[in-house]
């Protein structure tokens, strides 16, 4: 159950209730919160970089305290650099599902993206969007400085998505999104720069 805790912790959009993972994990709720608290008291124990805390009503991994100044200096740094595979593959989701969750971004994708999101908004190619009426999660849209780095006039010009996906069902097409979305923007950034010679510049700092 510890693990089953982890990895969904690891997706959550907002701090998970204890109620909440006790239905999921179908388990007594004392026992999920007794597990809760062992993995926290762990992590401090081991002198980990993140931590597992209780807030606002639910439990949600932070990066320590002690390590802030390593990740602002991180953060900043990657202001200048270009965009690696894993945000330019968040990027794609985000332009074909906006406005999207974080958890539904990691979802497609298969592996947690808040740091990546994090990134992204910081470097002005994605921006807070409202929040979904059922669960309150923050939603994501890309911005017009992602319209203009990709050499697009709108998000009308993005391809479509379908050829870039097999001749599979929907549940399959699901699964294999987060490999290949981002080969749609790549043709997109192709053709702008075709177009315009923009489209080279979408990775790079901003």
């Amino acid at each position: 159950m510890r693990a089953e805790l982890e990895a969904i912790l690891m997706i959550v959009d907002e701090p998970a209730a204890e109620a909440h993972l006790a239905a999921v994990l179908e388990r007594p709720r004392a026992e999920v919160a007794s597990a809760l608290r062992g993995l926290s008291a762990e992590y401090t124990a081991q002198g980990r970089g993140f931590d597992l805390r209780q807030v606002a009503g639910g439990w949600r991994f932070h990066s320590r305290a002690t390590c802030a100044p390593a990740v602002d200096r991180f953060v900043l740094d990657g202001q200048q650099a270009r965009l690696t595979q894993a945000a330019l593959e968040t990027l794609a989701v985000v332009a074909y599902r906006q406005p999207v969750s974080r958890s539904r971004v990691s979802a497609v994708r298969g592996v947690n993206c808040d740091g990546v999101m994090r990134t992204l908004v910081q470097r002005g190619l994605v921006e807070e969007a409202g929040s979904e009426p059922e669960t309150g999660a923050i939603l994501y849209r890309t911005t017009n400085y992602f319209l203009e780095r990709m050499g697009l006039r709108g998000l009308d010009e993005l391809p479509e998505l379908a050829p870039f996906l097999p001749e599979v069902d929907d549940v399959e097409a699901e699964s294999l999104e987060g490999t290949m979305i981002a080969e749609a923007v790549a043709a997109a950034a192709a053709k702008a720069a075709d177009g315009s010679g923009e489209a080279g510049r979408a990775a790079p700092d901003r």
